[in-house]
């Protein structure tokens, strides 16, 4: 162990990072994070005898039981006692402190709100609050703290923290506390999670609620707009988001709402005729519904406020149009946790029990984040500093400050959602629909392989972005398959792809057919056309597809082309990218069954269910479901298992069940094993199981490919069409002949667009070759893998930890090519005709 904690030291002197030394006005100075020491191995037990406490403050969130389950059970794995500190800071100086045991925490996880509550807590903003607080951990021998809320709940976290000597002095001189007492806690650590719905805390991509939010918001929007469009009705939708407009800026991308209200982008004062101007010109165009999104601290950029019911009013005055208002109001913070969010409270959940445990005294608090898929600490004041510097921009009317303080991606969301959300496309750049553009070079788009979530926006957002600046663009129906039966390739029109970013699969057909047989007539089709750029959206199949392209381009020099590969498949198995669309949405899918699974469970007690997910060779939908749905094992391909772990996963299972546990749940990728198949599962833990408990078998099928997307596959979508956009465009350009042709055989231009680590990527298709697994269709090297035992650990089982985060700089805008480009975005908003 002591090896272990040396190499742990000598990392973290190795890896300290400094930001770039950009400071944007009315920025803190920048983040100095320290690298996590994720990676190691970790032991059971390896801090036996520390105490750690954990507790819930401020207001609530989904996903915050999914963290305080992975805190007792990650503190548990290492040794140590866990206390639960109920009611949050109130529970504190009430002495309303318990220990917390694995079973305390068990079926917790899809939970909304804390189930150890939270209260707001005046008494502790005062010293003789916190000598209370303090005189009760240090009686139950608590010196490491969890924190899950606020920026305000993290930092009187932080003025404890540094209090703590003082306080622990007073206490001593008044004969509260021993001497014994004094030294044996002489120093509080503690490390914050940021439990939010609002999504308003920097140095993280997303909080703790954010996107569970984003579930209910994006559920209300897409109930009220069937009822709207039958009664052609307008719909003022008040979302929460007092200083923060995130969601009401995802929510707009991801419902194609009709005008946006948002503290960081407030509305200019002659915002009535505007909207109302808006609202008529799209009835005249056939449009049967309008929904409006304001956000609850709305403005207009005089700071007046802005309310849904003043909206409606207007409308009403304005145009006579039948509008009603919902507010949603708490509603956003209720309901089970997002597959997401359980995934995320998880992870930052076990990593804050390892930074606490390795912190010193001398070292600042913490704060856990996320930043692309990696967990990541950071320093907590300097985050909170930042934070503070948003609201402070934004009170000083210096509103585009606070939305370049609110990150890249805020400003990439709201560049996105002014361009998307025209009723047509500048008349400086084609006609009104779209099929007749001042650029002479086409595009394509076609989708290769199965079905998947967040196809269709990123169709919409691809082809208006593009008619936007001058393209048209067309669409090959039914894929490869289309092209090989001769099937439709029409333009697409700008407002016939209205409401397309709502619904599931893809309108314009997809098909698993590669190019391998039909490369002559794809080749004649692109020539037809004259293709100068083509997306392909898709699965392994798509990507297979345009390496066949690519590796042709000798013999058929229309595959001369720019061609860039957007995957989407619930499999998430695409070289090049760690998330892939649709997978989001099926692991919602998947969590949801096992939940229902699971209660269905609650009168029979004692049952285990086996269930078979779909993902081929990937085993990435088994695993994160597994995370999600708090199940016992998952069995993947890329994981080999045997007879003897089948058998220990029965004995493990039968122990638990005995204890008291009231059902389990095992997943299993449908290609984990040819031999040990789901039914083969099935029987042997029947058999196993006899008298202890009973079994059922589950195939989910094609469920997990249905319904409509999520909020994270819709603005992952979006997102990613518009850097495709940017990117094709920019290799058009490049590579374009005097007489208007474009040709191009570099590896560069045939990508794969995809999120690695932090960063949106372009990846040549060549570069992957080596990377593939092309018998089994899948990655060689999979990011997730390194979680399995993060998931093993949540089951209680031993064995070893590997932790999967690093520290990085703060999402910042870096180049003033950003903001020059926002900026000019924003004066298009105010100058053109809506």
């Amino acid at each position: 162990m002591a090896n272990i904690l040396k190499t742990a030291t000598s990392q973290i002197k190795r890896h300290l990072v400094r930001l770039d030394s950009l400071v944007v006005e009315g920025d803190p100075q920048p983040v100095v994070p320290i690298l996590g020491t994720e990676g190691e191995i970790l032991s059971a037990g390896c801090h036996s005898g520390k105490r750690i406490a954990v507790l819930t403050s401020g207001g609530d969130s989904q996903g915050m039981n999914a963290a305080v389950r992975a805190v007792v059970r990650m503190g548990l794995y290492v040794g140590c006692k866990v206390f639960f500190i109920k009611e949050g800071y109130k529970g504190m100086l009430d002495g309303n402190i318990v220990e917390a045991t694995w079973q305390s925490v068990s079926g917790t996880i899809d939970m909304g709100g804390t189930a150890i509550g939270s209260a707001r807590c005046m008494e502790f903003v005062e010293r003789s609050g916190r000598l209370k607080g303090a005189l009760n951990l240090v009686k139950h021998g608590i010196t490491n703290l969890v924190v899950i809320g606020g920026d305000g709940s993290l930092t009187g976290a932080n003025i404890f923290r540094q209090e703590w000597p003082d306080l622990l002095d007073t206490l001593h001189d008044k004969d509260k506390i021993t001497l014994e007492e004094l030294q044996c806690c002489n120093a509080l650590s503690i490390v914050g999670l940021v439990g939010s719905i609002d999504n308003d805390f920097c140095g993280t991509d997303m909080t703790i609620g954010a996107d569970s939010a984003l579930h209910r918001i994006i559920e209300a929007v897409d109930a009220i707009t069937t009822t709207a469009q039958s009664h052609q009705r307008t719909f003022v939708m008040e979302l929460m988001g007092r200083h923060c407009g995130y969601l009401g800026l995802v929510t707009a991308l991801a419902s194609e709402a009709d005008y946006l209200f948002i503290p960081e982008w407030p509305a200019q004062v002659n915002w009535p005729d505007k909207l109302c101007r808006r609202i008529q010109r799209s009835r005249e165009k056939g449009q049967r519904l309008n929904i409006i999104l304001v956000s609850e601290g709305a403005t207009d950029v005089e700071g007046n406020r802005i309310t849904a019911k003043q909206i409606e009013k207007v409308i009403v005055e304005k145009t006579g149009q039948d509008t009603r208002t919902t507010v949603l109001g708490h509603v956003q913070r209720g309901g089970k946790a997002s597959a997401y969010d359980r995934i995320l409270g998880t992870r930052m959940g076990a990593e804050a029990v390892l930074a606490l445990l390795e912190s010193s005294y001398e070292a600042p608090a913490c704060v856990i984040g996320i930043n692309g898929n990696q967990i990541v600490r950071l320093p907590l004041m300097e985050c909170v500093r930042k934070t503070k510097a948003v609201q402070k921009a934004m009170d000083e009317k210096q509103f585009e400050t606070a939305q370049k303080l609110r990150g890249k991606s805020f400003l990439n969301n709201l560049t996105a959602y002014i361009r998307l959300s025209k009723l047509d496309p500048p008349a400086s750049s084609c006609s009104a629909d779209g099929t007749i553009c001042v650029k002479p070079q086409k595009l394509g788009v076609m989708c290769i392989g199965a079905p998947a979530g967040g196809m269709n926006a990123v169709i919409r957002a691809f082809s208006r972005l593009a008619m936007f600046q001058g393209y048209s663009v067309y669409a090959i129906y039914e894929g490869i398959e289309g092209i090989a039966t001769s099937s439709e390739v029409q333009m697409l029109e700008w407002r016939k792809m209205y409401g397309w970013a709502r619904d599931g699969g893809s309108y314009i057909g997809t098909r698993r057919t590669t190019a391998t047989n039909f490369l002559p007539k794809i080749a004649a089709l692109f020539k037809q056309i004259d293709l100068s750029g083509l997306l392909v959206i898709g699965g392994f199949e798509a990507y297979q597809s345009v390496q066949e392209l690519t590796d042709a381009r000798a013999q058929y020099p229309a595959f001369c082309i720019p061609m860039c590969v957007v995957p989407a498949t619930i499999s998430n198995n695409v070289p090049g990218t760690e998330f892939s669309l649709g997978a989001d949405t099926a692991l919602n899918e998947i969590a949801a069954q096992c939940d229902t699974l699971r209660q269905s469970a609650g009168g029979v007690r004692k049952r285990v269910f086996i269930v078979e997910t779909m993902g081929g060779y990937c085993g990435y939908l088994a695993t994160m479901s597994a995370l999600a749905g708090g199940a016992d094992a998952a069995y993947i391909y890329e994981e080999p298992f045997s007879i003897e772990d089948l058998q220990n996963d029965v004995e493990h299972l039968a122990t638990k069940i005995r204890e008291g546990t009231r059902s389990g749940l095992i997943l299993r990728d449908e290609l984990a094993n040819s031999n040990y198949t789901t039914e083969f599962l099935h029987q042997l833990f029947t058999e196993e199981g006899k008298g202890t408990f009973t079994c059922r078998m589950n195939v989910l099928g094609h469920i997990q490919q249905g319904g409509y997307p999520s909020p994270f596959d819709r603005n992952m979508g979006t997102k990613l069409a518009s850097r495709a956009v940017d990117w094709m465009l920019a290799a058009v350009s490049e590579n374009k002949r005097p007489d208007g042709s474009v040709f191009t055989d570099h590896k560069k231009s045939a990508v794969v667009l995809g999120m690695r680590k932090r960063h949106t990527v372009l990846t040549p298709i060549a570069d992957l070759r080596q990377e593939t697994d092309y018998e089994h269709r899948i990655s060689k090297e999979q990011w997730w893998m390194k979680l399995r035992p993060l998931l093993r650990i949540m089951a209680r089982h031993t064995g070893t930890y590997k932790m999967d985060s690093i520290s990085v700089p703060v999402s910042r805008v870096t180049s003033s090519a950003d903001l020059a480009e926002h900026e000019k975005v924003l004066e298009e908003w105010d100058t053109e005709s809506i």
